[in-house]
């Protein structure tokens, strides 16, 4: 029972621990050339490392000094060894080929948690009756867990076969093409002058009156903020690029340059200087927005219609070149697609069903909705505790 406990409780340690150390692992160094020596390797002629340390099976790899079963020993007597084989075997269990700074942390870890667990079960905490309601909950999560990492290899047992089928079913998913594509803005840029303060009149008036009275300038207004663009505004500035797209897409079709055209379609929409690339490499079906996936069936030298994004603007494509990936180069993409919707429809038949009291846990928040007041009761009718 000890042991179910400390497995539940450093599976907890291990997840963490072994995302810090993936984090600070140093990347591989490359191989040196032969006859050089590796980067940070000592230079040549340089004494030979120590061979490295075997340890048997029955070496101490953890030795808990001042800790043993019989409380009669005294001294260098008392002492309690974990053998490798007793250690690998724990680390086997939580984590296979678990890296070296990781197993000096479980090391760790697992010595205070055995003088912990020891003290613990002196004082009869494992008698209270709520030890044996977690000693519950942590083996049914520990056999969640097993039975996830087992589904999960089931999942990963896939065929050449089944590869090859998906492959022919879905085979315009692997069509990978070449693009331009021209981005006209859904609106034109709208500046409004701010209003001409009396100064900016009287200059203009200058070589009518050079020798006006300066007091009459005392009254002169400050130019306020740029008035903001009225709803007519709004809708002809957009009116104007939908226009233009039209434009632009004739021009496309009789062969224009798009590099060309994205230039003027920026300009027209009062942002020169910030045209995008037209240019669209390796697009393929899924990578590019759903409105956008007709294009995948152009052919080479065809122009799209417009394509019009609400939100964003005007979309032109022109199809370069496009080809069929191989089933060997995509193998890969389709073994780990297939493993995780088998996976997720294994996991499925645990998720769901289930009814909860909404008197009991009180009823369910949407996303968006914001957390119940602090001090506020369920019951509108009791009064608010004071706080």
């Amino acid at each position: 029972m000890r042991f179910r406990c400390l497995v539940c409780l450093l599976v907890t340690s291990l997840i963490s621990g072994q995302m810090s150390f993936a984090q600070a692992a140093p990347p591989a160094t490359p191989a040196a050339p032969a006859g050089q020596s590796a980067p940070g390797a000592p230079p040549a002629g340089t004494p030979a490392a120590a061979p490295e340390v075997k340890v048997a099976p029955d070496d101490p790899v953890i030795t808990l000094k001042g800790f043993c079963a019989d409380s009669s020993l005294q001294g260098d007597a008392c002492k309690t060894v974990i053998t490798r084989a007793q250690f690998d075997k724990l680390v086997d269990a939580l984590q296979p080929n678990m890296p070296a700074p990781l197993r000096r942390q479980l090391a760790n870890r697992y010595a205070q948690i055995l003088r912990m667990s020891t003290a613990a079960e002196k004082r009869d905490l494992d008698k209270k009756p709520s030890f044996e309601v977690k000693m519950q909950f942590a083996r049914m999560q520990i056999l969640s867990q097993e039975l996830g990492a087992a589904l999960q290899e089931d999942s990963a047992k896939i065929s050449d076969a089944d590869i090859a089928d998906y492959y022919q079913k879905n085979q315009s998913t692997y069509v990978q093409a070449s693009l331009q594509r021209i981005f006209i803005p859904r609106s034109k840029q709208i500046v409004n002058q701010p209003p001409k303060t009396r100064a900016a009149k009287e200059k203009e008036a200058a070589a009518a009156a050079k020798d006006k009275d300066k007091d009459d300038k005392d009254d002169d207004d400050k130019a306020g903020p740029p008035p903001t663009p009225s709803d007519a505004q709004k809708k002809a500035a957009e009116d104007y690029m939908t226009k233009l797209s039209v434009t632009i897409h004739e021009e496309a079709v009789k062969g224009e340059d798009f590099d060309k055209l994205q230039k003027e379609a920026f300009v027209a929409a009062g942002l020169p200087g910030n045209a995008v690339n037209t240019k669209v490499e390796k697009a393929r079906r899924a990578t590019l927005p759903q409105s956008h996936q007709a294009v995948m069936d152009l052919k080479p030298g065809d122009v799209s219609d417009v394509i019009t994004d609400a939100n964003n603007g005007h979309y032109i494509y022109k199809m370069v070149s496009k080809e069929t990936l191989t089933l060997e180069s995509v193998s890969p993409e389709i073994r780990k697609l297939i493993s995780g919707q088998r996976y997720r429809d294994a996991m499925q038949a645990f998720q769901g069903n289930v009814d909860l009291n909404d008197a009991y846990f009180g009823a369910a928040r949407t996303p968006g909705m914001p957390p119940t007041p602090r001090g506020l009761r369920p019951n509108p009718g009791q009064a608010q505790d004071p706080d």
